[in-house]
């Protein structure tokens, strides 16, 4: 009967899935792409899907582009308050896509040494800048990682807030076997995500696969599911989880996070206090506290748009 129930869960979710997609195609006119494609499975969250299945989702530079753009949106769409990231196909991301970018650093236009670095590193800040969007993005970010994860996936993957993946996935960081060291954020980030600088180094340093119980059990995923639409099923209903909190109270957290993670304790509660001195006062208190008394969820709450 629970396996029963689940199919059927499963069915009703792809029905309101395709529902709501079709629902909301006017709004989504500004999410229009080439390597991305942008739904709306419910009120309020964003399924933002990497779409080159047939490049195994390699990266190339229209994505990296197109993060950016993608990203920026998101954090300015008040419609938006949690946003679910997968990918299209067989594999989450076979990393960079080196066919498309080596003509961007290894054919430079000048003559002179320090022009060549100068503009080299110029574009470096802004691949960079595809996944801090995703980390600067006020609204929380889930991925759901099916199969590979390889090199720059492991990027965007750490630049997320929470992460789940599929019993099949792994994850690699692949740039020392291609010649360099990952330069858009996994050096940054995956040793504040993990705790043990062993392990991120023995992963940096060999560019093994690390296997899906590894990654739950070192912490870099929090789930692990069987198949790839359980996984997206629980990444929606968490998203769904999520959204029917009060933005107010939700965006700050992530803000408040993020700072603390970069500051100290008494930086942070200095920062924490300046920020609520002004969020204390909104009304998503009230109707918070008022659904408490009345015996009832944040779901019977609306709040309004932020």
């Amino acid at each position: 009967m629970a396996v029963l129930r689940g199919l059927l869960r499963r069915d009703l979710f792809k029905v309101t899935l395709g529902l709501r997609n079709m629902s909301s195609e006017a709004g989504l006119a500004s999410y229009n792409y080439d390597t991305l494609k942008v739904t709306t499975p419910a009120d309020h969250i964003f399924h933002v899907e990497i779409n080159r299945p047939e490049k195994r989702n390699a990266m190339n530079q229209a994505f990296w582009r197109e993060m950016v753009l993608c990203f920026r949106a998101l954090t300015d769409d008040a419609n938006c308050r949690a946003v679910v990231i997968s990918a299209a196909g067989k594999m989450f991301t076979s990393g960079i896509d080196l066919t498309d970018l080596a003509g961007d650093f290894l054919n430079p236009q000048e003559d002179d040494t320090a022009r060549i670095a100068w503009n080299m590193r110029k574009k470096i800040f802004e691949y960079q800048k595809s996944f801090s969007v995703i980390e600067k993005c006020t609204k929380p970010v889930i991925v759901a990682v099916h199969n590979a994860c390889i090199g720059g996936g492991v990027d965007l993957v750490c630049a997320c807030d929470i992460r789940y993946c599929t019993q099949d996935s792994y994850f690699q960081v692949k740039e020392v076997d291609v010649g360099l060291a990952a330069d858009v954020g996994t050096l940054q980030r995956l040793p504040s995500i993990i705790g043990s600088r062993s392990l991120v180094n023995e992963l940096a340093f060999t560019a093994r696969k690390m296997m899906s119980d590894e990654a739950l059990s070192s912490g870099f995923v929090s789930r692990v599911f069987p198949d790839k639409p359980s996984l997206l099923l629980a990444a929606f209903d968490l998203a769904s989880e999520i959204v029917s909190k009060s933005p107010v109270a939700v965006q700050g957290t992530k803000v408040n996070l993020l700072y603390a993670r970069d500051h100290s304790v008494q930086e942070s509660l200095d920062y924490m206090a300046t920020w609520n001195m002004s969020m204390l006062q909104t009304q998503d208190i009230i109707k918070s506290a008022q659904a408490i008394m009345q015996k009832k969820t944040t779901k019977d709450v609306t709040f309004s748009k932020l």
